[in-house]
């Protein structure tokens, strides 16, 4: 099983685990990092004691009246307990096949760094980092590693869920491999980069248990701001008991505020609801992303893709499909569209690459011109070479080549001919579209050019603007030249664009927005990219990259797809809009239970105070136990909104809060007056106070 199980919200065994751990998260020591519920638990403590005082004859209030309290308040500590645990039971069940697809295998530890250097079978546990191992068709990678030597067929559906194979090979970018992989076929040398118990998986499942998360800076501001509000409600409540003995002392007609009561309008006045749920919304933040087969390193991270302003993106890949292809056939003057499509299919019929095969493509699309069987005419191939950037044949005494405008000139030159002005200005207008020429040349005669355009992927321009809505710049990263890059800029939507770009040029422009005050965010998967990802606020390694890439990231994309990045943002702003949204809905619920609960409370020391019951509860102890249920049961019903999150949408950040502080502000507001009044009813009805 993978990390690509995602398992229901409610799932059966999730919530029977969830139930069980939320009894176990009874211990103080578990409570008390939490301060608001701390204070919940505590009271539900006090009442307690209060309650069996009741029953010894000796009680402030009637037993029925402080149970009812009581089972409440426990009823809240356990609701709170039940959302964390449901948050870190979906990340659990994830982490749980993950571990399940670990096993202690036999690793052929080579004596050298060659594929025919001898071997010892030791267990994975006993390789260290710097062991070299020979993996042959059949095994499995003991741990994280990087290719030295060979390339084979990976299967990693263990990691990324996705059955097809893939390939790793010394050099480039897909070098690294993960522990618990199989190899299928061929054989690798790996140089181990990990060490037993820290491997790629082991951190995976690190992060995905939400019991193992270190809260977030945000999320750690609001934790003391919310513990600073209670310790002023603490401090308040605990005044009024003195304040009401003296009151009803002097005026001898009301009585003493009952503690239980104190205690109930504690936990009202204290931001108990987004106390209760602050843990769960930012665990299910880092479920959501791991669901969407990303791992985070941190959840700083993930906040961090909530505040990104300014977007890097790899041109080839990302904002195109990376494979240029052939689009338009262009003579030259003098030579007919067949000469040129005839030659230009014959060129490229041994072209085994993405170009070749689209030029074979387009000209039986369009033309209707099928393969041929050259190899009857004992045709000889000229294959591309770095060196030459040209490839053609040589068939019935006609050299016919294809490739770079300034070799192609040179091959005309070489076989006597003059290169065409009327191609030269054809290869300068196609450079300035942002396409690739290829021309075309049959001995020392030019033939025409071949449009070959790297094709923008579809969609992307609609993701750029709604990306630009949220003020949200984005910058493509490419090796083009600047006249190309701006073309593919522009077609597809970009702000900025870096042409050109190396290593020192990316990590230049991360400064320069840094420095600034921006928040930036980029792709990468190869050991070129390492500096600039160890410098961005949030970089996203791909899976498939080097491990150096890895190592400099704070996330990791299992399934390589760089326009990833443009979901792992829509995650972090879901996640800090989910905050946002229930702590808006928090404060102006605890606003609203103000006037249900202190008119009640004091009007036995002030029965004046009556006339402020504007809700019209039964009696105060109605007002008192019905506020409290309201509080309980409103956790419940904001679980499965901390655990989905708010739902996000592209917009203008002053869009957002004022829809933010109208359905929330004003529901928070509205639902305490509505849901308060209904239990009052209902515990009235039933004569239960």
């Amino acid at each position: 099983m993978s990390i690509h199980t995602k398992p229901d919200m409610f799932e059966k065994d999730i919530v029977i685990n969830a139930i069980a751990d939320s009894f176990r998260k009874l211990d103080p020591r578990i409570q008390v990092k939490n301060p608001v519920m701390f204070v919940v638990f505590v009271g539900s403590i006090l009442t307690s004691l209060l309650f069996l005082q009741s029953l010894a004859g000796s009680g402030e209030a009637s037993p029925l009246f402080i149970l009812s309290i009581t089972v409440w308040l426990w009823f809240t500590v356990l609701f709170a307990n039940f959302a964390e645990a449901m948050a870190e039971g979906r990340g659990k069940a994830q982490a749980e096949s993950l571990k399940k697809s670990r096993k202690e295998v036999v690793a052929k530890k080579l004596s050298g760094s060659a594929f025919d250097a001898p071997y010892e079978l030791i267990t994975a546990s006993e390789l260290v980092k710097g062991d070299v191992a020979l993996i042959e068709a059949g095994d499995f990678i003991p741990l994280d590693g990087e290719v030295i030597e060979g390339a084979a067929s990976v299967d990693e559906s263990v990691v990324t869920g996705e059955s097809a194979p893939v390939i790793r090979e010394s050099g480039g970018d897909r070098s690294a491999v993960t522990g618990g992989t199989r190899v299928i076929s061929d054989w690798l040398v790996v140089r181990i980069t990990a060490k037993p118990g820290e491997t790629f998986l082991d951190r995976m499942i690190a992060m995905i248990e939400g019991a193992s998360r270190k809260k977030t800076p945000n999320e750690i501001a609001l934790t003391i701001l919310l513990a600073k509000l209670t310790i002023i409600f603490l401090v308040v409540t605990a005044t009024l008991l003195p304040y009401s003995m003296f009151s009803a002392q002097e005026s001898g007609s009301g009585s003493v505020i009952t503690i239980t009561s104190l205690v109930a309008l504690l936990v009202c006045l204290a931001p108990t609801t987004i106390g209760a749920l602050l843990s769960a919304i930012g665990i299910a933040g880092m479920s959501r992303l791991s669901q969407a087969n990303v791992i985070a390193m941190s959840g700083r991270a993930v906040e961090a893709a909530g505040d990104v302003d300014v977007l890097l993106l790899d041109k080839t890949g990302t904002i195109t499909l990376g494979n240029r292809q052939a689009t338009v056939f262009i003579p030259d003057a003098g030579v007919t569209m067949g000469e040129l499509v005839d030659a230009a299919q014959l060129a490229s019929l041994p072209d085994e690459t993405p170009e070749g095969r689209s030029i074979v493509a387009l000209a039986k699309r369009d033309f209707g011109l099928r393969g041929r069987e050259v190899q009857k005419t004992h045709a000889e191939f000229i294959p591309f070479s770095a060196r030459t950037r040209m490839s053609g044949v040589d068939i019935d005494g006609r050299r016919i080549r294809k490739g770079a405008s300034d070799m192609i000139e040179k091959f005309v030159d070489q076989n006597g001919g003059r290169f065409s002005e009327t191609v030269h200005l054809a290869v300068e207008r196609i450079a300035k579209e942002g396409g690739t020429p290829l021309v075309v040349a049959d001995g020392g005669k030019t033939l025409g050019v071949i449009y070959l355009k790297d094709i923008v992927k579809g969609g992307i321009r609609e993701r750029f603007m709604e990306l630009r809505k949220t003020g949200i710049k984005t910058v493509m990263i490419t090796g083009d030249n600047p006249l190309t890059a701006a073309a593919i800029a522009a077609e597809a939507g970009i702000d900025d664009f870096l042409a050109e770009a190396t290593p020192e040029a990316k990590l230049k422009l991360i400064r320069e927005y840094q420095s600034k005050g921006h928040l930036v965010a980029m792709t990468g998967d190869g050991t070129n990219d390492a500096p600039a990802l160890a410098q961005a606020d949030v970089a996203v390694a791909m899976n498939t990259g080097t491990q150096a890439a890895k190592e400099a990231g704070n996330m990791v994309d299992l399934d390589s797809n760089p326009t990833k990045l443009l979901d792992i943002i829509t995650a972090g702003k879901q996640m800090l809009m989910t905050r946002g949204s229930l702590t808006t809905f928090s404060v102006a619920n605890d606003v609203a239970k103000y006037f249900a609960i202190i008119p009640a409370i004091f009007a036995v020391t002030y029965p004046a105070l009556n006339a402020l019951n504007i809700m019209g509860l039964a009696t105060p102890q109605s007002a008192i136990l019905s506020a409290v249920i309201f509080n309980a049961l409103i956790i419940v019903f904001l679980i499965p909104l901390a655990l989905k999150g708010v739902k996000y949408r592209p917009a203008p950040a002053v869009e957002l809060l004022r829809d933010n502080l109208l359905i929330y502000g004003v529901g928070g507001v509205i639902a305490p007056f509505v849901g308060i009044k209904l239990i009052d009813m209902a515990l009235s009805g039933l004569k239960l106070v």
